[in-house]
């Protein structure tokens, strides 16, 4: 419950991480700037906490390792969370995540950013400093893929931020070292996962980001993030991150496969009072291509300049665009995420279709029976086949719930016992 309470008011503050240290105050950063919220917490009380959140098997590695990542959920609010020790005993650095991914737009991303999602093959970099909200752009991405197309996709992460829930399409989320022991092999093997859609968190270490270039060359859409101030940074670190002699190939492998990148930053909106990120985008034109190719990175800044007309953007035209903007879509208060989030998760995630109403009109919801005592046989699920057209199931209304009225609507259209 304590751990529930810091994460609700780092939350409800507008705090971006919240840092406990043992015999240290609560301390939370909101825009940027760390505030002291809290007395000090208590050393014996951070370890058990952090104990209960890491389970047994958790803690044990923690012992032997002397830190630990993980993500949780408490009162509808995501978390991600590295458990350290300093001098002081135990601490914790928490990221609060957005607490709902739905699309671009609950991102208050730019429109035009949709577009880079037509493509069914190549590489999108996500890329921005530290807390810039490169995992929530991610998500969003994921998402509108999600509810759009029907694609098969598969994410390497480290930790799981966001948990997706399948709708058009199939989403894999495997986390790294839990389901795959490095971020290499987990690219090796999902290569032969049939997907059409991979996902890689961070690119950090140049075998990650040749595979990721081999990955985006070989008929798969790629999408990826890594640490940069500004495009032309980004181009730069993958570059600059293999040997000098394999640089001209992997420019031109950078070159072929690019669908975009983009870099941003968070931006504080005082008359709305919310953060907002503002971006930078750069596309494949063959301008662009060519300038990647020669090695002439330096010069990505004069063609975002002068390529507005092409669709990118340098962080001067995002902004613009940005003061020409009225509505802002707003986090949830926390009093609505705790009231979501004592929904049982059956609810919440089940994908079962209403049929849809007749032409006649909408018929409205039979009303429940009140609760009768249930005979032996009534209490067990009832089924007849009067012809091999045809199924008739019955199951007892006080016993059904939600888990069992979405497996009866399975049965009913696919027509199985």
């Amino acid at each position: 419950m304590l751990f529930d309470e810091w994460i609700e008011q780092a939350y409800a503050a507008g705090a971006s991480d919240l840092h406990l240290e043992a015999g240290t105050p609560v301390v939370v950063r909101i825009r940027g700037e760390l505030q002291t919220v809290g007395q000090s917490v208590a050393g014996d009380t951070l370890a058990q906490v952090s104990r209960n959140l890491m389970g047994e098997e958790g803690w044990a590695q923690f012992a032997a390792r002397g830190s630990a990542d993980l993500s949780a959920s408490t009162g509808g609010i995501r978390c991600r969370i590295n458990f350290f020790q300093t001098l002081r005993g135990m601490a914790a650095a928490i990221r609060l995540l957005t607490p709902a991914i739905k699309d671009l737009r609950a991102c208050n991303l730019h429109p035009e950013f949709r577009k880079l999602l037509d493509a069914s093959t190549g590489l999108i970099i996500v890329s921005g400093p530290t807390g810039s909200g490169k995992s929530t752009t991610l998500a969003a991405f994921i998402e509108e893929i999600n509810a759009t197309r029907a694609r098969h996709i598969v994410t390497l992460e480290s930790p799981i931020e966001y948990l997706f829930a399948n709708r058009h399409s199939f989403i894999r989320q495997r986390e790294v070292p839990i389901h795959s022991p490095t971020f290499e092999q987990g690219i090796t093997d999902a290569l032969r996962e049939n997907p059409d859609v991979l996902v890689i968190s961070e690119m950090r270490t140049p075998e990650v980001m040749r595979l990721t270039l081999d990955a985006a060359e070989t008929g798969h859409l790629v999408l990826a993030t890594m640490h940069s101030s500004t495009c032309a940074e980004a181009l730069t670190r993958v570059c600059m991150s293999f040997a000098a002699d394999v640089q001209a190939s992997v420019r031109a492998q950078l070159a072929d496969s690019l669908v975009a990148v983009s870099c941003q930053r968070l931006e504080y909106l005082t008359a709305h009072r919310l953060l907002v990120p503002r971006c930078e985008l750069l596309l494949p034109t063959s301008g662009a291509k060519g300038t990647i190719r020669a090695g002439n990175l330096s010069q990505i800044a004069n063609i975002l300049q002068s390529s507005g007309e092409e669709g990118m953007w340098t962080f001067e035209r995002y902004q613009r665009w940005m003061d020409q903007v009225t509505e802002w879509v707003r986090p949830p208060p926390a009093a609505a995420l705790r009231k979501a989030a004592e929904v049982p998760m059956t609810r919440s995630a089940s994908s079962v279709r209403a049929p849809k109403p007749s032409s006649a009109g909408s018929m409205p919801a039979a009303p429940q029976p009140p609760r009768t005592a249930a005979s032996p046989s009534a209490a067990r699920a009832r089924t007849s086949a009067p012809g091999p057209a045809e199924e008739v199931i019955e199951v007892p209304a006080e016993e059904m719930d939600l888990a069992a009225l979405a497996e009866l609507a399975k049965k009913v259209v696919e027509r199985k016992p």
